[in-house]
């Protein structure tokens, strides 16, 4: 059965992150009143963000937004580390990989 990897992501590199739902909820422009609620629901998986809404947050946490789409810990691992990459070397691992796959 499919799982919805959103709000596990959501939740890691919020904690990884070390600032509480309502902290993240206010810094993505949600109403200081409902942030933290908004957030909870977000990461219990009762409401999955809009895209917009998920960038918002990619960016406050300084992660992509694939990040939060990836079904397996190995691939989101790999996200974080290839955002971290300039182009030249984003190249250069796309020809290493493609060299592994073969």
């Amino acid at each position: 059965m499919f799982q919805n990897p959103i709000p596990i992501r959501l939740k890691q590199a919020r904690t990884k992150s070390g600032i509480s739902q309502k902290q993240l909820g206010i810094l993505i422009g949600i109403d200081e009143s409902s942030a933290s609620g908004r957030m909870n629901h977000y990461e219990k998986g009762r409401h999955i963000p809009d895209l917009t809404t998920l960038k918002k947050v990619a960016d406050e946490l300084n992660v992509p937004l694939s990040y939060f789409l990836c079904e397996d810990e190995t691939t989101a691992e790999l996200i974080i580390e290839i955002s971290k990459l300039d182009t030249d070397k984003k190249l250069e691992l796309i020809k290493e990989l493609k060299r592994l796959s073969k």
